[in-house]
C-alpha cells in the first residue's frame, strides 16, 4: 500500500528547508523556519538577554537544550559552522554549533535568511549582565583578563577573530574570576599558524573594541545600588571542624559588600594587550640559560602549569657556548582541570579546578597524609563535596554550577572562621551561605 504524498501531513513550519547537523534531533522541524526570526512566537522562544549584534538573533527551546539561533546569509552560516566545529576539535573555548538551516521560505513564497543555530552555553553570562548593579573596574579587570587568555588560546590555535570584543563573547564565573568563550566566529580565519602582524592586529582590534564599549556601557548606566544580606556574625559553631579549609582568593571581596572602582575605559582597555602580551611571551618565548642551570626547565614548566597549561612539546638545544635554548612548542589548556577530573572525575574550569584542588590536598594532609591523590579525591568528594551539594536545595541550583557553589562555601568558610575567630564547619558555612548569599541571587542557569 503506497503512502500518503510525501510533504501532506508535514507541519507549514518545516516545509521548503533543509537543515544540515551533526546532532540529528527531529524537534528541529517544528521550529517556524517559514516566519522571520524576529517574528517567532513567545512560546518558541527562551528569555535570555541576548548582547549587542549586527544580526537577528533569537533562543528557541529544542527537546531539552536551548540553542541560539541567528540570521545571515547561507554562505556565512555554512563557512561559520564549520569554523566553531573545527575550533571545539581544536579544544578551544567556543559555542557548540548545532545546524545550519537553508532553503526557507514564507508562506509566500519570500525567500528568508538562513539560520545558524549554536547551543547555549548554561551558565554563561553577558558582559553587560555583570554590571547590572554597578560599573566596577575589578569586574572589568576580570573581563579584560578572561578576554585576553581567550585570545591567546585562539591565536595559538592559528585563529585569526577579525572582530574580537566583549559583546561577540560569553564568560561563565570561574572562582571569583571568569572564563571566556567565543561565541560569534563570522569573521575569523583558521591558519596553520598566525603571523604577528595578525595577532597585532586582532589585539589592536580588542583594545578598540573594549574601549568603545565600556565608554557605551558607562554613558547608559544608571546606578541603581544594591547591598546584600549581611553576614550573620553571630552564628555559632556545634561541632569542631575536621580539617582547615584552604585560605579565600582575591573572590572574597566579592562576597562583602564594597564600594565599586569607577571604570577607565582605556586603563582597562590597555590592560588586555598588556596581559596578552605577558601570556604570549611565557607560553611561547625563548629562554636562554647556561647549562649547568638545568633547572630552569622545571621551573619554567611550573610557571606554565600555575598559568593553567600543560608543556605538550619543547625544543631543548645547544649551542657551542654551552649555553641552552628553551621553547615551548606546543601547550595544553587546561591543567588544573584534568588533573581535578583524574582524581575526583568532577569536571571544573581551570580556576575553580585549581581552587578545589588546594583544598583537597589540605584535607588529605590534615587527615589522611600518605594516601595517594585518586584516594584522598575520593574521599573529598564523599565528606565534603557530597555534603556540600546536598545542604544546598534543589530549586536554588540553577544560580550557580556545582563547582562554583563548591568554591564559594569553601571561601564564606574561610571568612566565617577568621571573623568569628574558630573553625567553622561545612554544614553551618553551607548554611549561611545559602541563605545570606546564595537565595538572593538570581539563577544564572535559566535567567540571567
Amino acid at each position: 500500500m503506497s503512502g500518503p504524498p510525501p510533504g501532506r501531513y508535514l507541519k507549514p513550519s518545516a516545509r521548503r528547508v533543509k537543515i544540515q547537523t551533526g546532532f540529528p534531533q527531529p524537534e528541529l522541524l517544528d521550529l517556524p523556519w517559514s516566519t522571520p526570526l524576529a517574528e517567532w512566537p513567545d512560546d518558541v522562544l527562551v528569555a535570555y538577554p541576548r548582547g549587542i549584534s549586527r544580526h537577528v538573533v533569537r533562543f528557541a527551546q529544542v527537546g531539552d537544550r536551548v540553542l541560539a539561533a541567528k540570521e545571515t546569509t547561507a554562505r556565512n552560516a555554512a563557512r561559520e559552522y564549520d569554523l566553531l566545529r573545527r575550533l571545539r576539535q581544536l579544544g578551544t573555548p567556543c559555542v557548540v554549533p548545532v545546524a545550519v538551516v537553508t532553503e526557507r521560505h514564507s508562506r509566500d513564497g519570500e525567500e528568508l535568511p538562513a539560520v545558524l543555530l549554536t547551543e547555549h552555553l548554561n551558565f554563561s553570562l553577558p558582559y553587560r549582565v555583570l554590571f547590572s548593579e554597578h560599573p566596577d573596574a575589578n569586574i572589568a579587570d576580570k573581563l579584560v583578563d578572561a578576554l585576553a587568555l581567550l585570545l591567546v588560546q585562539l591565536h595559538l590555535a592559528g585563529f585569526y577573530w577579525g572582530d574580537v570584543s566583549l559583546s561577540n563573547t560569553l564568560f561563565l564565573r570561574d572562582a571569583g574570576r571568569f572564563a571566556a568563550y567565543l561565541v560569534d566566529a563570522e569573521t575569523g580565519e583558521l591558519h596553520p599558524q598566525l603571523t604577528k602582524g595578525q595577532r597585532s592586529y586582532d589585539l589592536e582590534l580588542a583594545r578598540t573594541n573594549v574601549a568603545g564599549e565600556l565608554m557605551d556601557l558607562l554613558a547608559g548606566f544608571h546606578d541603581d545600588s544594591h547591598e546584600g544580606p549581611p553576614l550573620d556574625p553571630s552564628m555559632t559553631t556545634g561541632e569542631k571542624a575536621h580539617y582547615e579549609p584552604a585560605a579565600a582568593t582575591t573572590a572574597l571581596t566579592q562576597i562583602v559588600s564594597s564600594a565599586p572602582v569607577p571604570v577607565d575605559p582605556f586603563i582597562t582597555s590597555e590592560r588586555i594587550v598588556e596581559t596578552y602580551q605577558k601570556l604570549w611571551a611565557e607560553l611561547t618565548g625563548a629562554e636562554r640559560f647556561p647549562h649547568e642551570q638545568r633547572w630552569r626547565v622545571a621551573e619554567r614548566i611550573k610557571r606554565l602549569n600555575d598559568l593553567g597549561f600543560d608543556v605538550e612539546e619543547a625544543s631543548l638545544d645547544t649551542d657551542d657556548d654551552g649555553y641552552v635554548q628553551l621553547v615551548p612548542r606546543v601547550v595544553e589548556p587546561g591543567h588544573h582541570s584534568r588533573q581535578l577530573h583524574n582524581i575526583t572525575g568532577m569536571n571544573a574550569r581551570e580556576n575553580q579546578a585549581r581552587r578545589i584542588l588546594t583544598d583537597i590536598a589540605q584535607f588529605g594532609r590534615a587527615l589522611y597524609p600518605g594516601l595517594p591523590d585518586d584516594l584522598t579525591g575520593a574521599l573529598w568528594m564523599q565528606e565534603v563535596y557530597s555534603k556540600i551539594m546536598s545542604a544546598v536545595p534543589a530549586d536554588l541550583r540553577t544560580k550557580r554550577e556545582p563547582a562554583e557553589i563548591v568554591h564559594e562555601v569553601l571561601e564564606h568558610r574561610w571568612f566565617l572562621s577568621e571573623r568569628l575567630r574558630q573553625d567553622v564547619p561545612t554544614s553551618q558555612a553551607v548554611e549561611d551561605y545559602v541563605e545570606s548569599q546564595l537565595r538572593s541571587r538570581p539563577d544564572e542557569q535559566v535567567m540571567l
